[in-house]
């Protein structure tokens, strides 16, 4: 993709004060579109990204994000669907409030975000929603019982969003990050009793022996963001290290 690629594009990214959200959101503008970055604290987003405040969890908040963004870029092209939280355990660790804590952010706060843009999308002659779901969609990963299950939701509306909004134009997919070295990631390095130890483990249990890159991701959603992507839809992008799709031997 050129630098210019996105030139006259304006988008907006959720969860872009850091990690994932912030690097597509700087990649986005580094390749020419104009970015708005929701986030709770958008304190720490700098020129060129417009920082608004937003909470995925309430919709009278995305309401009024979503406007002031539409306002300040003239427009709307390109939803990135990114805010997201994580939690750790098995089906027993996690009480049902934090069950419907994670889904109301990391499924209900995508369909808010969608319901408000949608409206502007359906303007755009190059309208392209990307969602940020997870290895944990396709993958049964250990202690990740609710986090995996709102990931897997997230690929299934991903299709159903992207079935629904093929005949206005729209084109909805989503990427599937394995393990990813953001400040999420860093946090659970820091609470784990060895947290060197941790990182080899994730390391280890990604074919390529390393974790991916806010960066890697990034690239991933600009391009389904992209009119490159002009005749993709409805479609996971894995950026996993080969997680997913590799089964190698074990070394000797």
């Amino acid at each position: 993709m050129s630098a210019g690629e996105l030139s006259g594009l304006k988008a907006i990214v959720t969860g872009g004060g850091s990690g994932i959200g912030l690097a597509a959101a700087q990649l986005l503008a580094e390749r020419g579109a104009t970015v708005a970055c929701l986030d709770l604290n958008p304190s720490g987003i700098a020129e060129p990204l417009i920082g608004i405040t937003a909470d995925v969890a309430d919709q009278q908040s995305v309401d009024a994000a979503v406007a002031e963004a539409v306002e300040r870029l003239g427009g709307l092209d390109i939803l990135v669907n990114n805010a997201g939280i994580g939690a750790q355990g098995t089906v027993e660790s996690n009480a049902d409030d934090e069950w419907h804590r994670v889904f109301d952010v990391n499924v209900l706060g995508i369909v808010r975000l969608s319901r408000a843009a949608l409206p502007h999308l359906r303007r755009s002659q190059a309208a392209a929603i990307v969602n940020t779901c997870s290895i944990a969609a396709t993958a049964g990963l250990p202690q990740r019982a609710l986090y995996s299950a709102s990931k897997g939701a997230v690929q299934s509306l991903t299709l159903a969003m992207a079935a629904d909004h093929v005949a206005e134009g729209i084109r909805v997919n989503c990427v599937n990050p394995g393990t990813a070295d953001t400040p999420w990631v860093g946090r659970l390095l820091d609470a784990a009793a060895d947290p060197a130890a941790e990182r080899t483990a994730l390391e280890a249990r990604q074919p390529m022996g390393r974790l991916v890159s806010a960066q890697e991701v990034a690239a991933a959603i600009a391009y389904l963001a992209s009119p490159a992507a002009a005749s993709t839809t409805g479609t996971a992008l894995a950026v996993d290290g080969g997680m997913q799709g590799l089964r190698l031997r074990p070394k000797q």
